[in-house]
């Protein structure tokens, strides 16, 4: 257990990391996630104030819509990334566990009569996995039918739960959220099914890397917009293309021009040879020896069965297959581009009928 934003959280549990994140991959993993800050925005100005926050397109999420989106600052910066979701109570976020205050100030500082932000009194835990489905099937078949990046409400042997298809492992799963009160019952109910086994940040942190994910704070921080981080998907298509409505986010003018033109540096993942693995900070070179860029995240990939990483390089960098140097402990290894992800994402899309 370590100290995490105010909470006790779990690194691991007797069988350890990497069994925990074969695990994930392989049948079904309970994470709590309850540390994520969890938000209610609601109001007839919801909708305009988030998209004058925000680069998505939230005045046309439908009902039980997730979006994943992030804040942007003056500059194109990224103040956080969150998950929205189009409820029946208003939009549903759910925020960085680091960011929380930063972000609920930000949110608060916005808000007007139309609209408000309400902090959930609630508990977050992840049910990551190929299992996932077929346990929480078990409760309501609706919820295995859930497309990924939708959600809706159900009970779960009595407990009422908010579940959305997401998650941070590149998994197919559902992030739960339930009262405080009734979090420890609901945990013991889902760790109750056989597939099921505990798992804590060491794993989720893995899991994510090789899924080619994202850590606020290593990855993306108020100095890295979403463009440069291999994330402008989150620019709304209304505000670029044919019959563009202007866009009004902090930032738009950096960004939109960073889709257009490009940038001087870009997110890419990194598979250093050999098996030493390379850690957050560690500089990257040219093979001919310049300064490149810097590692922000690396460890060991289970599933991969080998070292990766994700960093930010000089554009020119960037080609996948192309061979650099990374410094570990003093001295330069090779490394290669690799296209992220490390691991393909298995999220579930069901297949529409022709």
């Amino acid at each position: 257990m370590v100290p995490f934003a105010g909470f006790e959280m779990p690194v691991q549990y007797p069988r350890g990391i990497i069994h925990e994140h074969r695990h994930t991959r392989s049948s079904a993993a309970l994470f709590d996630i309850s540390h994520m800050g969890q938000l209610l925005c609601s109001g007839a100005g919801a909708a305009a104030l988030l998209e004058a926050l925000t680069p998505g397109d939230l005045a046309g999420l439908d009902p039980g819509r997730q979006l994943y989106t992030v804040l942007t600052n003056d500059d194109g910066g990224i103040i956080d990334d969150l998950m929205v979701t189009q409820s029946q109570s208003g939009f549903y976020l759910v925020i960085n566990a680091a960011r929380r205050d930063r972000d609920i100030d930000h949110f608060r500082s916005m808000q007007g009569a139309d609209c408000r932000f309400e902090v959930m009194d609630a508990a977050l835990i992840a049910l990551q996995g190929p299992a996932a489905a077929q346990i929480l099937s078990r409760y309501h078949a609706g919820i295995g039918a859930l497309r990924f990046m939708h959600g809706g409400v159900w009970e779960i042997n009595g407990i009422r739960c908010m579940i959305n298809r997401s998650g941070y492992t590149g998994e197919d799963g559902y992030e739960i959220s339930v009262a405080c009160a009734d979090a420890v019952a609901l945990a013991r109910e889902l760790l109750s099914s056989a597939e099921v086994e505990p798992a804590g940040l060491g794993a989720r942190d893995s899991l994510r890397l090789e899924a080619g994910l994202c850590l606020y704070g290593h990855d993306i921080d108020e100095h890295t917009t979403p463009v440069e981080a291999g994330l402008g998907w989150v620019v709304a298509k209304k505000y670029r293309g044919a019959n563009i409505v202007e866009a009004q986010f902090p930032g738009a003018e950096k960004i939109l021009g960073q889709l257009k033109n490009g940038t001087d540096k870009i997110r890419i993942g990194l598979r250093p040879q050999g098996k030493i693995p390379v850690r957050e900070g560690a500089t990257v070179y040219t093979a001919s020896g310049a300064h490149a860029g810097r590692v922000t995240s690396g460890g060991f990939g289970p599933s991969v069965g080998a070292p990766v990483a994700m960093a930010y390089v000089q554009t020119g960098c960037a080609q996948p297959g192309m061979e650099l140097g990374v410094e570990i402990r003093g001295r330069i290894h090779t490394a290669r581009v690799q296209r992220l992800p490390f691991v393909e994402h298995r999220y579930f899309q069901p297949q529409r009928s022709s």
